[in-house]
């Protein structure tokens, strides 16, 4: 294999919609595509260059977000032959029944636990969709049937086993400690005189330590490295700080006798707060008051996380009991239950999503408990620029959702202990690790906000002295051999 090229598709210059691409090969092209259970040999993938894309995001968060969406992808779907998907958020995998729709008849490749979790996303996301069509009167995205066949492309790979994409060419995952089942692709190829190079994706790296999930591995060696900026000029606050302010907020407003909603991610962030709502009510810290979780996805992810436990670190398979439960906990799977929360008396804690307010149950709870100043909002995660969720959060005193005006009196609240993403110090740590293994070690800084990006990419070349950059979108660069 003599050329490799990597086109940033996606995930550049914004947070979401994560798409790239890796070639690597002889001959400038081909353009047939292949089905899921056809194998590359050795003299098939010597005369063509093999295309591998690496997630296939959509873009969320901004006013022409659905238009992104739906633009045609900046390659041909049929002639990807493999698409590895670093885990199951929807800016990483939303695209994949579009990619399917338009062509693509590859293998899809991911751990099984991202398998069982994509199911659940992607059905739930069609839903939104469909939901949002029928008030639009537009076409959807993609249908049921896309995302069925994209199913029946799958093919898991566990942690630490190497797969043979071709031959010599190898991926083969790591625990990224995002969420349950994240991976980060080390992707190795030949090069003359029987030398190899690496190229590594980390999608989204987790904030180790966690309450749940096993610490990020560490990176002992790479030629190129694609990682996530989202926080990279800024750092969170440290785990005792968070819980501390989590412990103010349900006092405050408990004092106030409101209700604190939370707009929360069903994907990690639900399970982590749930897991120190329950320590603190354990150390008599809060008052013992109703929590609903009114999330039918969070609910369902929930039980995977119970069903996969072999991820969780030891801390959290020691505890005793189910650590996802703790008393006046109630789980609202129901629209009728969902809505007869209203007549519980506060003060009480709802969890709701969407966690960016752009979908989902949290809408009509906002609509409900905005307009007073009893009550609070709580943001625990990323809030996109554009969406309804960064408007309050910004301090807008007048939103619109549903199609209604909503005055904010409610105490306005943010938390960024609860990433499930490195913060900008943690970053440089990990890429300094793999720096030492090979100094002439090259970065892409993608998957951040533009102003996030380059500040990361100036801290590794002032502090590592590595050869950083924040590529453009639709950028092809050669990887050297």
């Amino acid at each position: 294999m003599s050329e490799a090229y990597l086109t940033f598709c996606g995930g550049v210059g914004s947070v979401t919609g994560a798409n790239f691409l890796l070639e690597v090969g002889s001959n400038p092209d081909a353009s047939e595509g292949r089905g899921a259970d056809q194998k590359i040999s050795p003299t098939e993938s010597s005369g063509r260059r093999l295309k591998i894309l690496i997630d296939c995001g959509m873009v969320q968060g901004s006013y022409f977000a659905d238009d992104e969406n739906r633009k045609a992808f900046l390659y041909d779907p049929a002639s990807i032959d493999f698409l590895l998907v670093t885990h199951a958020h929807i800016d990483h995998i939303g695209r994949i029944p579009k990619l399917v729709a338009d062509g693509f008849r590859g293998k899809i490749l991911s751990t099984p636990e991202t398998h069982a979790l994509t199911r659940l996303m992607l059905e739930d996301a069609l839903k939104l969709i469909e939901e949002e069509c029928r008030q639009t009167g537009t076409l959807p995205l993609y249908e049921h049937k896309d995302v069925s066949a994209a199913l029946a492309l799958w093919g898991d790979i566990p942690y630490h086993e190497t797969y043979t994409l071709a031959e010599g060419l190898t991926v083969y995952p790591k625990d990224a400690g995002h969420i349950l089942g994240s991976a980060m692709y080390e992707i190795t190829f030949p090069v003359a005189n029987d030398e190899t190079r690496k190229i590594v994706f980390t999608g989204d790296l987790g904030n180790s330590p966690t309450p749940i999930l096993k610490d990020t591995e560490s990176l002992a060696e790479a030629d190129y490295l694609v990682m996530e900026s989202v926080y990279g000029d800024r750092n969170h606050e440290d785990v005792e700080s968070r819980r501390t302010h989590l412990k103010e907020v349900i006092l405050e407003t408990a004092k106030r006798k409101g209700t604190l909603i939370i707009p929360i991610f069903s994907l990690e962030k639900t399970q982590v707060f749930l897991y120190e709502l329950h320590e603190l009510e354990e150390a008599h810290a809060i008052p013992v008051i109703p929590v609903f979780l009114d999330s039918p996805l969070a609910i369902e992810v929930t039980k995977i996380y119970h069903a996969m436990k072999s991820n969780w670190n030891a801390a959290a398979l020691d505890e005793e009991g189910d650590i996802f439960r703790f008393p006046r906990l109630k789980y609202t799977p129901h629209s009728e239950e969902s809505k007869a929360i209203l007549h519980v008396s506060a003060p009480k804690i709802i969890l709701a999503g969407s966690g960016m307010s752009n979908g989902g149950r949290i809408l009509h709870h906002e609509i409900n408990y905005l307009p007073s100043s009893q009550n609070t909002i709580l943001f625990v995660g990323y809030q996109a620029a554009g969406t309804l969720g960064r408007q309050i959060q910004d301090g807008n005193k007048d939103v619109h959702i549903n199609g209604q005006k909503v005055v904010v009196r409610a105490h306005v609240e943010t938390i960024s202990g609860y990433s499930s993403h490195k913060d900008s110090e943690h970053l440089v740590e990990f890429v300094e690790t793999a720096a030492l293994g090979n100094p002439k070690l090259k970065v892409f800084a993608v998957m951040g906000e533009p102003k996030s990006a380059l500040f990361l990419v100036q801290r590794l070349r002032d502090y590592l002295g590595v050869e950083a950059t924040h590529p453009e979108l639709g950028e092809r660069v050669e990887i050297s051999l």
